[in-house]
């Protein structure tokens, strides 16, 4: 795990290096947004909303290599341990880092703080990731890999590390099957859990240039379900509606 850590820094300090000098060669920065409605938001295969709606947006902004973006989406917990009225109702993402190509592979190399508005204070939500992702487009197919490292997870339940394979197929019909298997994996066990696997599989269909819809089944193995509950993770079919511009 040392070893992983080390790399993620030497990765990171070598590209911004390399950002500098070719800051006078970069592109005006471009702007998107996004946004989406969802019959449920799931992050590693647990639910976020308690299996509720979910409604999301965000900014992006990139120039060359570099990029940065916000996005937040409504949040429901339910009741948390010395806090039976826990009024976590909003998540906020900030992120940025580096998109270079090496050799016909995409590369993302960055930084993720995930935010919680209301949150109880000893419930100790808030946390960060540093993230090394690489894809690779092969005709019609994308693979990739990504590996995510948190010093502080989730409720301050220690260091953290999630590794992910995923792939993408585009469709005649110009639909996208995609999907992904992780494993969420804790340093330290915590109440009976050290990390389980998830997984997703779903269908994005582009209604026309800036809608799309996608449906997707997710799930993670008995011991995500086992330490979350029903009510959060196991088996389920989410679908939504998504929108860039």
């Amino acid at each position: 795990m040392k070893s992983l850590k080390l790399a993620l820094c030497v990765a990171t300090a070598s590209l911004a290096l390399g950002s500098v000098a070719m800051a006078e060669e970069m592109a005006a920065p471009t702007v998107s947004f996004n946004a989406a409605v969802g019959s449920d938001y799931i992050f590693r295969g647990i639910s976020q909303t308690t299996g509720k709606a979910a409604v999301s947006g965000g900014v992006d902004a990139a120039s060359g290599m570099l990029y940065a973006g916000a996005w937040v989406s409504n949040v429901d917990f339910g009741p948390t341990a010395g806090d039976p009225d826990n009024k976590t109702n909003i998540e906020y993402d900030l992120y940025a880092g580096v998109k270079p190509v090496l050799e016909g592979v995409n590369l993302d190399i960055g930084v993720i703080h995930y935010g919680y508005a209301s949150s109880p204070s000893a419930a100790n939500y808030n946390y960060w990731e540093g993230k090394i992702a690489a894809s690779k487009a092969i005709g019609d197919a994308t693979i990739g890999g990504a590996f995510y490292y948190s010093p502080e997870y989730f409720g301050k339940v220690g260091a953290a590390y999630y590794y992910e394979a995923n792939a993408a197929y585009v469709l005649p019909i110009k639909a996208t099957v995609s999907g992904a298997i992780g494993y969420q994996d804790l340093e330290e066990a915590k109440a009976g859990l050290n990390g389980y696997t998830t997984w997703n599989l779903g269908v994005t269909y582009p209604l026309n240039e800036h809608f799309g819809v996608d449906v997707r089944y997710s799930g993670t193995d008995s011991k995500g379900t086992d330490f979350y509950g029903d009510k959060f993770a196991g088996d389920r079919i989410t679908a939504s509606l998504k929108a860039a511009f």
